[in-house]
């Protein structure tokens, strides 16, 4: 199962998330992914809660400990994300939190229309 990891500021808006996984799969050359994940911090964005809908999917927000063994596989560093969560990544963090333990990414994060994604698969 692939999981995209979903990183954006506040407000916005659903179509740009869409469209931004949407990139991260042609990039991966992958045809669609079976969750959406965010932090906390982004769990109440109307944008993202519309998009996961749009993908038939609920967002899955994985908890602070899962995001933290996370942070050492990931391939970027934000120093945006850094100051505002402790992740240098939140796209590839929650992308692989999500995904589960032996999870690996497809690739470093994607920057498309204001949306980072990252797109994480899960282990055989």
């Amino acid at each position: 199962m692939i999981v995209a990891g979903i990183g954006c500021r506040s407000g916005i808006g659903a179509e740009a998330v869409r469209e931004a996984v949407e990139a991260a799969l042609r990039a991966a050359g992958r045809p669609g992914i079976g969750a959406l994940a965010t932090i906390a911090l982004r769990a109440e964005e109307p944008g993202l809660a519309e998009a996961a809908r749009g993908f038939g999917l609920a967002l899955t927000i994985p908890d602070d400990a899962a995001l933290r063994d996370a942070a050492p596989l990931c391939l970027t560093l934000s120093d945006h994300a850094m100051e505002r969560t402790g992740l240098p990544s939140v796209a590839e963090c929650a992308a692989l939190a999500a995904a589960g333990p032996a999870a690996r990414l497809l690739g470093p994060r994607l920057i498309h229309g204001g949306v980072t994604c990252a797109l994480a698969e899960t282990a055989a």
